[in-house]
């Protein structure tokens, strides 16, 4: 009997002891388990959807979250750009870096992480600077001063007409777009395509169509300077494309075989002396185009001077190749789709293809209107006209060309260069004259 107390006594002590140590009842310990395996799949399930929302969070940042068909649209021009200046060598140096621009430009993205060209703190913003301020094209035209021989001008300088006439592709362009409803800046900055320019051309929206400017009515003037550019440059390009037809057109079969004259000698001192006059002279009647004239004559008198020609290799190679670089770049990226892409972008390359064709068609005609009064072996091969715009040197290049097509013999570079780099001069003069009224 005692062992049978003694036993039941320890056993119960046993029972009231077990909490205490932790020896649970084995419906505890099943409810325990339940519970750490609920807890374990709360998490897991929570951090499937953390999962899900960084996933999603991510794929709305990229660029299929945030393409338009406008971006998708500008890339494809971007490309065809670049295709064109492999493929065809139109103007290279121009739109392969304009193209790959474009294409920089309408990478979709998120806005506010400054990463957009028009984002102020961006990168591409403090590229596109120089653009907004009018700061590369004078240093394209340092650049092109130095590489340009003015003999051929300096030789016949009355061929500077030609170039002069030229130039009422920018006024025809001038009153176009004032029809088409843009303001006078505006009207004024588009009109210089005409001249078929690209650094005048964005030197001159740069600034009158800035997007800053406010009118007297009190409204601000729209940013025009990415159409007007990609206009410009476009149609530089596109000179062989476009020419050709316009002077066949224009001039008959016996006026394109005839040979001009060879030009005279020009001595080493008539190239020094020539950029001081000719900075003197262009800046006094257009000094708001000083900045554009001031360095194209500098650059040419350190290419003549004879005693600078390492400024002058500069000028002409690393100089001009770095800012080329960083204008194409900004100007192709300028066209955001969602700045770019508007009726007035479409108007402004209308206006600009009539200009272009206009221009060409001045300079054509003005030649034939001089050969009334010029005899024998004084009369012009019309379509040295042709090469008035300013499109150097492609359009003289493109003269050439036309001219060898109906006479193998018959060389008309040098003759065409003349006209041609006088229309560099006369745009910049355009230019600084209607920066002078509108500005």
């Amino acid at each position: 009997m005692k062992k049978l107390l003694l036993i039941f006594g320890v056993l119960s002590l046993l029972i009231f002891m077990r909490p205490v140590f932790g020896l649970n009842s084995a419906s505890a310990n099943t409810a325990t388990i339940s519970s750490i395996v609920q807890t374990e799949e709360v998490e897991e399930e929570s951090f499937v959807h953390e999962a899900f929302d960084g996933i999603k969070q991510f794929y709305n940042y990229t660029g299929f979250a945030n393409a338009t068909g406008g971006n998708l649209l500008m890339i494809l021009i971007g490309i065809i750009f670049i295709y064109l200046g492999i493929k065809f060598d139109y103007e290279p140096l121009l739109l392969i870096p304009i193209g790959t621009g474009v294409i920089l430009g309408n990478i979709p993205f998120v806005a506010g992480n400054q990463t957009g060209i028009y984002e102020a703190g961006s990168v591409l913003n403090y590229l596109y600077f120089g653009v907004v301020k009018g700061i590369y094209p004078p240093l394209i035209f340092l650049g092109i001063g130095a590489m340009t021989d003015f003999s051929s001008l300096i030789a016949n300088p009355k061929l500077m007409l030609l170039g002069a006439a030229a130039q009422i592709g920018v006024f025809a362009t001038f009153l176009g777009a004032l029809y088409l409803g843009f303001n006078l800046p505006e009207a004024g900055a588009i009109g210089i395509i005409g001249g078929a320019d690209g650094p005048t051309a964005i030197f001159l929206s740069s600034k009158l169509a800035n997007g800053i400017n406010i009118l007297p009515d009190g409204t601000t003037v729209k940013n025009l300077i990415g159409p007007i550019a990609i206009a410009a440059y476009s149609y530089m390009a596109l000179v062989p494309v476009i020419q050709p037809p316009i002077m066949k057109l224009l001039t008959t079969k016996k006026e394109r075989l005839i040979r001009m004259k060879p030009p005279r000698a020009v001595t080493q001192k008539e190239k020094m002396i020539f950029p001081i006059v000719a900075l003197l002279l262009t800046t006094f009647i257009s000094p708001s185009a000083l900045p554009l004239l001031g360095m194209l004559f500098f650059g040419n008198l350190l290419k003549e001077s004879g005693r600078t020609e390492r400024l002058a290799d500069t000028a002409r190679t690393k100089l001009i190749d770095i800012v080329t670089i960083l204008l194409g770049v900004t100007v192709g990226a300028s066209t955001q789709a969602d700045i770019f892409i508007t009726k007035d972008s479409m108007m402004i390359f209308a206006l600009g293809a009539i200009s272009f064709v206009i221009a060409t068609m001045g300079g054509l005609l003005f030649a034939k209107f001089m050969n009334l009064f010029l005899k024998g072996d004084d009369k012009l091969n019309p379509l040295i006209g042709a090469a008035g715009v300013s499109a150097v040197p492609d359009s003289a290049r493109v003269v050439h060309a036309e001219g060898l097509k109906e006479d193998p013999h018959n060389y008309l570079l040098m003759h065409a260069m003349a006209p041609n780099v006088a229309g560099v001069i006369g745009s910049a003069i355009a230019a600084g004259i209607i920066l002078s009224f509108l500005g």
